[in-house]
C-alpha cells in the first residue's frame, strides 16, 4: 500500500469514528455506515483530502447535509496528529488539511523504490489481454493505427504498473474479402507492370503505391513466369509474398514507434484449426442460428440488435463476424479474465453485438471491454493535411515519426481521451518551447539532470537529510504531487485512462518549474541544499517512471 493510500485510510478511519461519535452523542442517527469516498481534491485550496460522507447520510439522518457535516466535524478526534484543519464546503463536503509531516515520508520511499515507484497491486496478477491496432495487412499504417498504437501500448504499460498480468496482441486479418481484393489488386499491378497497361483494376482494389512496389519486386524475382500458373495459384503466391512484406513492415513501423507485441495472432489459423466451424456449431447447438437462402444466420435480434447477422455465406465461406466470435472465444480459452480491444469509432455498431455473442457462447460479455477512438486530423500551417506528399494518399505512421519524432507523436496521441476527436498540430509538435507539451515535460527532466550533474557528486540520501526544512509551498505542492503517483496509477488503470498519466506528467513538470523558479536549489545553506536535492531527485525518478509508462524518452539533456 502506497503512502497516500495509507494516509487516505487513516483519514477514512478518522471520519468513520467521527460519524460513530456523532451518533453516540445524539447528533443524528443512521442504520448503516455509508460507502463514502475520500479523495484528493482537484483544487488544492480544498485541502489534502475531501469526503462526501455527510451528503450520503442525508436520507438516514433526515437532516441537511451541512448540518450533518458540522456534527461530524464537531465529533472528530481533536488530538489527531494527522489532521491540522477541517472545513465544510459547498453542499456538505468536508475538506481535511493535514499536518505537513506526513509528506516528508514519501521522499525516502521514492528513493528506495526507484524504478518501481508508482507500482501498485490493484490487479493482483489478473490475466488481461490488450488487443490494439490489428490493421489489415493490405497497406501502410495510418494515423488511426498510430493513435491506437500509442493508446494500446501505454494502457498495457499502465495495467502492468497496476499489478495486472498483461499480454499485448495484434490480430492479423490475413483471411476474408480484404485478402481476396489484395490478390486481385496484385494481379492487376503485376500484369500492368509487365506491359498490359490496360488490364482492368478491380473496383474494390487497393490503390496504394506500396501494391505497385510489391508487384515490381515480384517481377524482379520471378519475371513473367507466374503467368504460366493457374490464376488462383498465381494470386496465392503473390498474396503470400505481399503478406510477408506487409506484416514485416507493420512490425518494423510499430517497433520504431516503441510498440512491440507479445503475440501476433493469425486469423487464418482460426479457419485452419476448425475454430470458426466449432463456434458456429456451438451457436447452432444452442438454437441461436437458422438457415436462409443457403446461408447460416445468427439470431442477433434476440440480443437486441435490429437485424440478424450472417455467420456463413451461401458459398460456405464464414464471415468476418463468425471469425471474430471464434477469436474472442479463443482469448477466453487461453485464460484471460479480461479482454480489452481498442477499435476505431467506425466499429461502434459491432460493440454490443460482440459482447452479446460472448454471452451466447457461455462467457460474460461484460468481461470484454472495447475502447473506441475518434478520428485524427493533422494540421500544418493552420490547414488540414489530407494527403501524403510521398504516396499521394493518407499520411503514414512512418512519415509522422520522421516528421515530428516518436516521442512527440506518442505524447500527442496519448494526452487526449480517445473518445474525443484529436487535432494533431504538426508545427506545435516540432516546437522547442513550453507550448509543446512533450517538450515542456522532457525539458523538466533534462533540467533536473543538469541540476544534479552540477553538484559534481551523487545526490544526497534522504536518510541523511533534514527534510523538514522543505517548508515552502512550492516544495510541499511538489512533494504531494509525487506522493499521489501510486493513487493516480491505480485510478487510471481501473478506469482504463492512460491520458490521465500524460496530464499527471504535465502537472508534475509545471510544479517542478514553479519550484525551480521560486527556490534556489544550490544554495549556500548546505542542509537546505541537500534536502532540496533529495526532492529534485525524487521528482526525476517520478517523471522518468511516468514517461516510461507513456513510451516517451526521458532525456538527460536538451
Amino acid at each position: 500500500m502506497s503512502l497516500v493510500e495509507q494516509v487516505t485510510e487513516q483519514v477514512r478511519s478518522e471520519i468513520e469514528q467521527g460519524i460513530i461519535n456523532a451518533k453516540e452523542a445524539g447528533r443524528f442517527s443512521y442504520e448503516e455506515m455509508p460507502a463514502f469516498i475520500v479523495e484528493v481534491p482537484k483544487d488544492k485550496s480544498h485541502g489534502d483530502f475531501a469526503t462526501n460522507a455527510a451528503m450520503l447520510l442525508t436520507k438516514q439522518a433526515k437532516m441537511k447535509p451541512r448540518d450533518i457535516a458540522q456534527a461530524i466535524v464537531d465529533s472528530l478526534n481533536k488530538d489527531s496528529k494527522l489532521i491540522d484543519k477541517v472545513e465544510i464546503a459547498g453542499p456538505g463536503f468536508i475538506n481535511f488539511y493535514l499536518s505537513q509531516n506526513w509528506v516528508y515520508d514519501i521522499l525516502p520511499t521514492v528513493e528506495e523504490q526507484d524504478e518501481k515507484f508508482g507500482f501498485v497491486d490493484v490487479g493482483h496478477g489478473e490475466k488481461v489481454q490488450v488487443e490494439f491496432v490489428s490493421a489489415n495487412p493490405t497497406g501502410l499504417l495510418h494515423m488511426g493505427n498510430a493513435r491506437g498504437g500509442a493508446l494500446g501500448d501505454s494502457l498495457a504499460n499502465l495495467l502492468k504498473m497496476a499489478g495486472y498480468d498483461v499480454t499485448k496482441e495484434f490480430y492479423i486479418n490475413d483471411a476474408g474479402n480484404q485478402i481476396v481484393n489484395l490478390g486481385l489488386s496484385l494481379e492487376a499491378r503485376y500484369r500492368q507492370e509487365l506491359g498490359d497497361v490496360d488490364y482492368p483494376f478491380p473496383e474494390k482494389g487497393y490503390h496504394g503505391k506500396d501494391i505497385i512496389d510489391t508487384a515490381k519486386r515480384i517481377i524482379a524475382e520471378v519475371g513473367d513466369s507466374y503467368l504460366a500458373l493457374p490464376e488462383e495459384e498465381r494470386q496465392q503466391k503473390m498474396i503470400a509474398t505481399a503478406l510477408d512484406e506487409k506484416i514485416s513492415a507493420i512490425k518494423s513501423g510499430l517497433k520504431d514507434f516503441g510498440v512491440e507485441y507479445d503475440v501476433w495472432f493469425s486469423e487464418t489459423s482460426l479457419h485452419e484449426s476448425g475454430a470458426v466451424k466449432e463456434v458456429v456449431d456451438l451457436l447452432t447447438e444452442k438454437g441461436l442460428t437458422y438457415e436462409k437462402e443457403g446461408a447460416i444466420w445468427l439470431k442477433t435480434t434476440e440480443f437486441g440488435e435490429e437485424k440478424d447477422e450472417v455467420l456463413v455465406r451461401s458459398n460456405g465461406i464464414p464471415t468476418y463476424f463468425a471469425a471474430d466470435i471464434a477469436y474472442h472465444k479463443n482469448k477466453y480459452d487461453r485464460g484471460f479474465k479480461r479482454v480489452i480491444n481498442i477499435w476505431g469509432a467506425d466499429h461502434h455498431g459491432h460493440v454490443a453485438r460482440m459482447k452479446r455473442s460472448m454471452d451466447a457462447i457461455g462467457y460474460n460479455g461484460d468481461d470484454l471491454t472495447i475502447l473506441l477512438m475518434q478520428l485524427v486530423r493533422l494540421y500544418q500551417n493552420g490547414e488540414v493535411v489530407r494527403m501524403s506528399k510521398r504516396t499521394g494518399q493518407y499520411v503514414t505512421l512512418q512519415e509522422l515519426i520522421e516528421d515530428v519524432g516518436k516521442d512527440a507523436a506518442r505524447y500527442f496521441f496519448i494526452m487526449r481521451n480517445p473518445d474525443s476527436h484529436l487535432d494533431f498540430d504538426l508545427d506545435l509538435a516540432k516546437q522547442q518551447s513550453s507550448d509543446n507539451p512533450v517538450y515542456y515535460v522532457q525539458y523538466a527532466h533534462a533540467r533536473i539532470n543538469s541540476i544534479l550533474t552540477a553538484t559534481g557528486k551523487a545526490a544526497p540520501k534522504a536518510a541523511d537529510c533534514d527534510l523538514t526544512l522543505l517548508t515552502e509551498e512550492s516544495e510541499l505542492e511538489l512533494i504531494r504531487k509525487i506522493a499521489n503517483l501510486p493513487t493516480e496509477i491505480a485510478y487510471a488503470a481501473q478506469e482504463l485512462e492512460p491520458y490521465r498519466m500524460a496530464r499527471y506528467a504535465t502537472d508534475l513538470a509545471t510544479l517542478f518549474h514553479s519550484f525551480y523558479n521560486s527556490c534556489r536549489v544550490l544554495t549556500d545553506d548546505e542542509a537546505l541544499r541537500d534536502a532540496r536535492l533529495v526532492l529534485v531527485n525524487a521528482t526525476r525518478i517520478t517523471l522518468r517512471n511516468v514517461l516510461t509508462l507513456l513510451g516517451v524518452s526521458a532525456p538527460e539533456r536538451m
